[in-house]
């Protein structure tokens, strides 16, 4: 895929948010809250990651990563987009970074997955995932 074209007013930044960042994105965009500590934790932990600064605020206004082996598999993670940032293509721009990204570095044969909320589902078929169920259906367990 050719590399999309940022809205104007917007910046995509190579590397994870703040951690503040992180924890505000993921509670404006719907995703499920995290601590502090895992914050920390799952920033340094990641392989890749990208976030969208909106220029004229200096706010963080979307995110996208990456969690790999860095051989084979990647887990495409956290793309999230701030609700009043939404339509303006920045989640199209997070994952086209991140799909460059991974075909720059991987070998060949690997194997990208994502877990796809409703509202992603459009998004991540325009980068080339296909459901997998049944064949595949993904699995997870919370631990206390």
């Amino acid at each position: 895929m050719s590399p999309a074209t940022i809205h104007s007013g917007y910046r995509l930044i190579n590397g994870p948010p703040s951690v503040s960042d992180y924890l505000s994105l993921r509670l404006g965009s719907g995703l499920s809250p995290r601590t502090e500590a895992q914050a920390v934790l799952a920033l340094k932990g990641g392989w890749c990651a990208y976030h969208v600064v909106h220029e004229q605020s200096g706010a963080t206004v979307g995110m996208g990563r990456v969690i790999s082996d860095g051989g084979w598999y990647f887990h495409v993670i956290d793309i999230a987009v701030l609700p009043e940032h939404q339509r303006k293509g920045l989640g199209n721009v997070i994952m086209t970074a991140i799909m460059d990204h991974i075909r720059q570095e991987a070998v060949p044969g690997a194997y990208v997955n994502l877990l796809a909320d409703p509202p992603g589902r459009s998004l991540y078929r325009k980068h080339g995932f296909l459901e997998t169920a049944p064949r595949e259906v993904g699995m997870g367990v919370w631990l206390p």
